[in-house]
């Protein structure tokens, strides 16, 4: 298994700030996050990301599958409402319905095998980007 956070990604876009390793989304300026907290349960490990995000990785068919906790990040204390999409290549694998400030993390499990690329995208809840502090806590992919 490997830790999402310690690969290399092929190409990420933001709604607020860069895509953070290990700590939450924060502000604008890179490496100014918190720890990854989602209701109160902290991660050592992960990617804090702000709807629209994309964070994309080159698998070369060799991964079977990915594991998540997603949620809202405690950051954004009375707001935020987003939705975790997981993509093998085009195809869509994982969805986590619409998740809010309110919200345990939901656990996603999606099956990667022969894909070439994974995509772990965070749209917002409908209501804008505001507050929208996307947490892909402790994602592991298991590959060949």
């Amino acid at each position: 298994m490997h830790a999402v956070s310690d690969l290399t990604w092929t190409s990420a876009v933001n709604g607020w700030g860069p895509v953070e390793r290990d700590m939450s989304n924060g502000e604008r300026g890179a490496g100014d996050g918190g720890p990854i907290t989602v209701n109160g349960v902290v991660y050592a490990k992960g990617l804090g990301t702000n709807a629209y995000s994309e964070v994309d990785y080159y698998l070369g068919g060799d991964c079977t599958k990915v594991s998540t906790d997603v949620g809202v990040d405690d950051e954004s204390a009375t707001k935020g409402s987003v939705v975790f999409q997981i993509y093998r290549d085009a195809t869509l694998v994982a969805d986590s319905g619409l998740l809010t400030f309110n919200d345990n993390a939901k656990h996603l499990t999606a099956d990667l095998t022969g894909g070439n690329e994974l995509r772990l995208v965070v749209t917002d809840g409908g209501d804008g980007n505001t507050s929208d502090h996307a947490d892909w806590a402790a994602p592991q992919l298991t590959c060949v």
